[in-house]
């Protein structure tokens, strides 16, 4: 990896090329590719002036080194191989291929497999994990394309090497969208701006639109909720919230929380 590039991560660079490369076809060329890499150098915030000299410096040392065919373009692959270390370089083009919706999309797909809530899957289920993933995003992957990314996940993010991968470990990889609950303001005074901001959060989460959260709903609504006081968090710490949570929040003990329990729960009476 190119020493310039440091600062760079997977969801940068994906979000500088996805500028550039609009209809998704995976290369940019022409003079796109100037703009691009001028972009990527005020992206990287470097402190020399950005001429257009060093712009066609920089380009002309990655076509030289990944433009193989001579056809003028660079692909997403070739870019990334370069300036990406081996970890963001494989959560990059994962992502480009399957984003999620949000937690709850993630917590369903991961309940299936985690089934005894130890907080780990194994390389076999996550390999099923991602065919679920695919299907249900519409992509049809043949089963070698499968296999090489569970190989390349377990050899990435499997770091004890026991043959396992945590439940932060999947959040990661499979990129999801920041927490949702970050954009609220928690400790707002206003009951009109309470009101407001809660018909949104429920909304997000209530993905079945029945009025209440269940199963993966919940699931989702705890993972976001657990994150914002600690960012990293294992499936048994989820486990053990929700169960308090239900406790708490689920008056009528059916196993969901109804709009009404979770604005009693969050105590929506206005600020004192």
């Amino acid at each position: 990896m190119d020493s310039t590039f440091d600062k760079l991560d997977a969801a940068g660079f994906l979000e500088i090329w996805q500028h550039f490369d609009a209809d998704d076809n995976g290369y940019i060329e022409g003079k796109e590719l100037d703009e691009f890499f001028r972009h990527l150098l005020k992206k990287l915030g470097t402190e020399d002036e950005i001429t257009t000299e060093k712009v066609h410096r920089v380009k002309e040392r990655f076509m030289s080194a990944y433009d193989d065919t001579a056809d003028g373009r660079l692909q997403i692959q070739e870019l990334a191989n370069m300036i990406l270390p081996e970890d963001e370089n494989f959560l990059l083009l994962f992502r480009r291929e399957t984003p999620l919706d949000n937690s709850v999309e993630f917590m369903r797909i991961w309940r299936s497999y985690d089934a005894d809530s130890s907080g780990f899957i194994s390389a076999v289920e996550l390999r099923n994990f991602l065919h679920d993933l695919f299907y249900q995003h519409k992509k049809k992957i043949p089963g070698s394309k499968l296999d090489e990314y569970t190989d390349a996940m377990m050899k990435i993010f499997d770091k004890n090497k026991d043959g396992r991968l945590e439940l932060n470990d999947m959040a990661r990889i499979l990129a999801l969208q920041e927490n949702f609950l970050l954009q609220f303001k928690m400790d707002a005074c206003s009951i009109e701006e309470r009101k407001r901001d809660f018909e949104t959060i429920f909304a997000h989460y209530d993905v079945s639109k029945t009025g209440a959260l269940e199963g993966p709903e919940v699931d989702g609504f705890v993972k976001d909720m657990m994150e914002l006081v600690k960012p990293s968090i294992s499936g048994v710490d989820l486990d053990k919230f929700r169960e308090i949570l239900l406790n708490h929040c689920d008056v009528n003990k059916d196993g969901k929380i109804q709009k009404s329990e979770l604005a009693l729960c969050l105590g929506l009476k206005g600020c004192p």
